[in-house]
């Protein structure tokens, strides 16, 4: 069978990217056409991937960070033997289908769900840093178990976005020099050409991080990009980006160049005439068995596979207990002992009755868990000392140093992405801190860890006005509501050390939702409870105090339950019978049965909720006839005890609201 060129390989990507987003209506055909031959030296001679098994553990990562050219993406795993059919290749942008308007992790073969620019990048990056780190952990000499590259598509949106500079410089600080960029260099984005908005000297910005820039490959020349490709890879001490200019559109004669190419079908007539103009002379959807041939990854992804089993079988005959860590951590399973590690650090928290803050309460919680598992890989965006995120044994990380801790700097949203990347790796269970207030910077890389189900865990401490004097731009008001209202996310506001506990075990445990912790900066005092009542504490919310046929109802999360605590014992003196409930985490409550939310909260009395928070939400627990004592309004700054007297956040007030309730 004779052999297709490289132009005519990559004209098989460009005409099922056109056709797809032709037959859709919807789409973005000029970056695939611009990219295909890029794409087809990279997958055609580099990219160790193997199609029959895309989650084998030391294959090369591929991110599509300009995730709006999915169909690029789409049209290299149909044709290298990936489960994406042509019938789905047929139904891109469709109800259900694999092939979604953005790359997606339930598709075969995709590593990560892009399509907000930028996250693609940082994805990478965390999966770049987790290939370092465990390679460095688990690699022994003769066996480079964990040993493979991250290669990233990138476009000029990916590096307009801010968080392109958060990661890529920390990319260059620590050296990681197994991740190779390639920047679609093609001077368009949506509203026309670049240089109106976009001029900055991009190779002169990434050699200031400290990568290996190379500069003018011709994006559309094969042997060009092949020799870039072996340049990268010729060193690992530096991540790289290669500068590839390319024409968007290529090869559509009237579109070609122009933004009209790249979020708009062609129309038939452009297609037609493009059809001529790369003398692609088949049907739509239609690849002759030459192409499909010359495409083929399978038998090549399988050699490679099999090589890699017999190293790693060998491997495990060598260093046993090693390769069956790496195989625990990989799939995701805690040690054996992690039950008695939980079980020795609530002895632990129910000896201990001393007030502190719930960030105090967190550190003692990692105190315990870090040590035994060394899958935690935790962070801080440059407030280690106050989100208390590192214990003494937890080491800082390098490109040469095994470590448990990563200094992140100040780039919340860079650590949030980065981490997502180090979760869709696996082998680590990453966390990282910051005030709540400054999930505002997170926010698109949490709502992406909720939409990819990763199990990340976000350490937000200073959670209310509690913290007092900074005054209102870091004090959290409305965040709480924003993240409740993120599908699949866990939203924990402990109220003492047993709850944080718990909030931490549960975080440990889950392995699709991440977890939002809201802790406090001041101290709150540990609350009173039976045993009984500590194996609700994990189905989010729990009755604190039980009375029968309460008159009245206080709901409470984080500091504010101890108040509702200390107002229903003044309650009680007045002949008032208060159930007091404390609710740390919304979503398991709503997931609890009818009868056991209504033994919590029953029905009919009248409630009485109390946040240091936007009051929104509330509504849903108590009811049209109840009354939420929270904040509407940004805060102050002042000594944190004033602001809680000034917007009503004391047993004082709460007992005034209550008999204004039940009156």
């Amino acid at each position: 069978m004779a052999c297709a060129s490289p132009l005519e390989l990559a004209n098989a990507l460009r005409a099922l990217s056109m056709d797809a987003v032709e037959k859709a209506q919807s789409g973005h055909p000029g970056m695939p056409m611009g990219m295909a031959d890029i794409a087809t030296v990279l997958w055609r001679q580099f990219l160790n991937h193997c199609p029959d098994d895309p989650h084998w553990l030391n294959r090369d990562r591929f991110i599509l960070s300009n995730g709006h050219g999915a169909m690029l993406h789409y049209a290299l795993l149909h044709l290298s033997g990936y489960k994406v059919s042509i019938e789905d290749i047929k139904q891109f942008r469709q109800l259900h289908s694999l092939t979604a308007g953005h790359p997606e992790i339930e598709t075969p073969g995709v590593e990560t769900t892009t399509g907000p620019l930028g996250q693609g990048l940082a994805n990478a990056v965390g999966m770049a840093l987790a290939e370092q780190q465990l390679g460095l952990t688990f690699n022994r000499p003769n066996y480079p178990i964990i040993d493979h590259w991250t290669y990233v598509f990138l476009g000029d949106g990916c590096l307009m976005e801010g968080l392109s500079h958060e990661v890529c410089s920390l990319a260059g600080t620590l050296k990681l020099g197994k991740l190779i960029a390639f920047w679609d260099d093609n001077q368009i984005s949506i509203d026309g050409t670049v240089d109106k908005w976009f001029t900055d000297d991009t190779p002169a910005r990434f050699k200031a991080y400290g990568w290996l820039v190379i500069e003018n490959v011709d994006g559309h020349d094969p042997a060009s990009i092949e020799a870039a490709i072996k340049q990268a890879k010729a060193q690992n001490e530096k991540p790289t980006l290669i500068c590839c200019r390319t024409t968007i559109g290529f090869g559509a004669p009237n579109k070609a160049g122009t933004a009209g190419s790249h979020g708009a079908p062609l129309g038939q007539s452009e297609i037609e005439a493009t059809r001529k103009q790369l003398n692609w002379t088949y049907g739509p959807f239609e690849i002759p068995d030459t192409i499909y041939h010359d495409w083929d990854a399978t038998q090549r992804g399988n050699q490679l596979k099999d090589e890699w089993l017999a190293l790693f079988k060998a491997y495990q005959n060598d260093y046993s207990e090693l390769a069956d860590e790496l195989k625990r951590r990989t799939q995701k399973i805690l040690p054996a002992h992690f039950n008695k590690i939980y079980e020795s650090a609530l002895d632990a928290f129910i000896k201990d009755t001393k007030s502190v803050a719930t960030r105090k309460s967190s550190y003692q919680v990692i105190e315990h868990f870090a040590k035994h598992c060394p899958e935690l890989l935790g962070g801080s965006a440059d407030l280690t000392g106050s989100n208390l995120t590192q214990t003494p044994e937890m080491k800082t990380l390098s490109s040469k140093q095994i470590g448990q801790y990563l200094h992140y700097g100040v780039r919340e949203f860079g650590m949030a992405a980065i981490m997502n990347g180090i979760s869709l790796y696996g082998g680590f269970k990453p966390y990282g801190g910051t005030f709540l207030t400054f999930s505002d910077y997170m926010r698109s890389a949490i709502r992406m860890s909720a939409l990819m189900e990763l199990p990340v865990i976000y350490i937000l401490t200073h959670d209310s006005i509690g913290l007092g004097e900074d005054g209102p731009t870091h004090q959290p008001i409305e965040h709480l509501a924003m993240l409740r209202a993120t599908p699949q996310l866990l939203v924990w506001r402990p109220a003492d050390g047993l709850e944080t506990l718990v909030a931490w075990k549960v975080a440990m445990t889950e392995k699709k939702r991440p977890t939002c912790m809201a802790l406090s900066r001041q101290s709150v005092p540990v609350l009173e409870r039976q045993n009984s009542e500590l194996n609700h504490i994990e189905r989010g919310g729990y009755a604190l105090i039980t009375v029968e046929n309460p008159d009245l109802i206080l709901i409470g999360t984080g500091s504010e339950v101890s108040l509702c605590v200390e107002a229903a014992k003044k309650l009680k003196s007045q002949s008032i019978k208060v159930q007091v409930v404390s609710l740390p985490c919304w979503e398991l409550f709503d997931e609890q049965s009818h009868a056991y939310r209504e033994q919590v909260i029953p029905p009919g009395v009248p409630c009485l909720a109390v946040e240091a928070a936007s009051c929104f939400g509330w509504e849903r627990y108590v009811g049209s006839k109840g009354k939420i004592l929270g904040i509407n309004s940004f805060g102050l700054s002042a000594p944190y005890e004033e602001i809680f007297n000034h917007f009503g956040l004391t047993v004082e007030n709460i007992i005034n609201e209550a008999s204004a309730l039940l009156s």
